[in-house]
C-alpha cells in the first residue's frame, strides 16, 4: 500500500480535529503516516494513535516552529519521496503549505477538497454546494488540502511506529522569522469548526442585542454560536463566526439554525451536519428544505422556551 502522509495541525498542545480527519481519510486510501513538526508530542501521542497511523514522523526541533511556514514545507518535502499523497488541512496555514510543496516536488495541488477516492480522485463542492467537481493529479505526488469537518470521524486505535526525523533548514526557510505569538483568549464556549453542537442566528435576529437569546440557548446547550452572512454582514455578530460558504465549514451531531432562510451561501457551510434544526416564521424558507426538524414560528418566542425546556431537563 502507498504510504500517505498527514500534516497534524496543531497549537498549544491541541491536536486540530481535522488532523483526525484527514487520518480517517488518509487509512482509506493507503498506509497513513502522521507528520508531526515541532515539540510536544508525547503529551498527545495517544490521541494520535487513536486514529490509526501506522507510522509518526516527528520532528521535534523547536527551531522549525520558529520561522513562517516554509521549515514545514522542506520537512514534508524530505519525507515525500515515494509518498503516495500528502494531506494537508485546507486552513490558510496548510494551503500555503500545500502550494509551496506542490512546486518543491514538481507535482500538482488540489485545494478545498470535500472527499478523495481510493484512486486518488479528489471531489470539489463549488457553487454553494450546487456543483460538485472532480481532478486528479496527474503529475508527481499529490499534494491535497481538505477541508475541515468535510470527513467523517473514524477511529482505529493501534501501536503506530515513531520515527525522529531531522532536517537542515536552508537559508530560504529562515526568510520570515516569527517574533511574537499572541494566545487569542477563548470563552468558555467550543470552538466553532470543532463542536459538536452549533447554534446560528440569521437575519431573522433583528440585531446585535437579540444575539444574546442565541447565546442562551448555545450555552444550555454546551453549544458553539454561529451567524449567517447577513448577521456578520449587518455588524450584528464577528465575522470570525460567520457560517457558510465564505465563513467556516462545520458539520456537528446537531445544527440549530433561527432566523436564517437558508441561502445557498450558507447551506454550503453546514449542510454536512448530522442533525439539522430550523426556527423560522416563513414557512416557503429553503431551510425548511434540508432540515430533520423544522419549526415555523417566532424564534423570540420558539427559542426561548426551548432554551427552558432543556434547563429543566439537565
Amino acid at each position: 500500500m502507498a504510504e500517505i502522509l498527514v500534516l497534524i495541525d496543531h497549537a498549544e498542545g491541541e491536536v486540530k480535529k481535522v488532523s483526525f480527519e484527514l487520518l480517517t481519510l488518509a487509512r482509506s486510501l493507503g498506509e497513513a503516516s502522521a507528520v508531526w513538526i515541532g515539540p510536544g508530542y508525547e503529551a498527545v501521542a495517544d490521541k494520535i494513535a487513536e486514529y490509526g497511523p501506522a507510522k509518526v514522523y516527528v520532528a521535534a526541533d523547536s527551531e522549525l516552529t520558529e520561522y513562517v511556514v516554509a521549515p514545514k514545507v522542506e520537512v514534508l518535502q524530505q519525507l515525500a519521496a515515494g509518498a503516495g499523497a500528502v494531506l494537508v488541512a485546507a486552513t490558510g496555514e496548510g494551503k500555503e503549505i500545500a502550494g509551496r510543496l506542490a512546486v518543491r516536488l514538481d507535482s500538482g495541488v488540489l485545494t478545498d477538497v470535500v472527499g478523495v477516492t481510493p484512486d486518488l480522485v479528489a471531489e470539489h463542492s463549488v457553487f454553494g454546494g450546487s456543483v460538485i467537481a472532480h481532478a486528479k493529479v496527474v503529475k508527481g505526488t499529490p499534494v491535497i488540502a481538505v477541508r475541515p469537518n468535510a470527513i467523517a470521524l473514524e477511529a482505529a486505535p493501534g501501536s503506530p511506529a515513531v520515527e525522529q526525523v531531522s532536517v537542515a533548514l536552508s537559508d530560504a526557510a529562515k526568510g520570515a522569522k516569527i517574533t511574537e505569538r499572541v494566545v487569542q483568549e477563548k470563552g468558555e464556549r467550543p470552538d466553532l469548526t470543532e463542536a459538536s453542537i452549533v447554534v446560528s442566528g440569521g437575519r431573522g435576529v433583528g440585531g446585535a442585542e437579540n444575539f444574546k437569546v442565541i447565546e442562551g440557548l448555545a450555552d444550555t446547550l454546551g453549544a458553539a454560536v454561529g451567524a449567517s452572512r447577513a448577521a456578520t454582514d449587518a455588524g450584528w455578530y464577528p465575522h470570525q463566526f460567520q457560517v457558510g460558504q465564505t465563513g467556516k465549514t462545520v458539520s456537528p451531531q446537531l445544527y440549530v439554525a433561527a432566523g436564517i432562510s437558508g441561502a445557498i451561501q450558507h447551506r454550503a457551510g453546514m449542510q454536512t451536519s448530522k442533525t439539522i434544526v430550523a426556527v423560522n416564521k416563513d414557512p416557503e424558507a429553503p431551510i425548511f428544505e434540508l432540515v430533520d426538524f423544522g419549526v415555523v414560528g417566532d424564534l423570540f418566542q420558539v427559542v426561548p422556551q426551548l432554551t427552558e425546556e432543556i434547563t429543566k431537563r439537565k
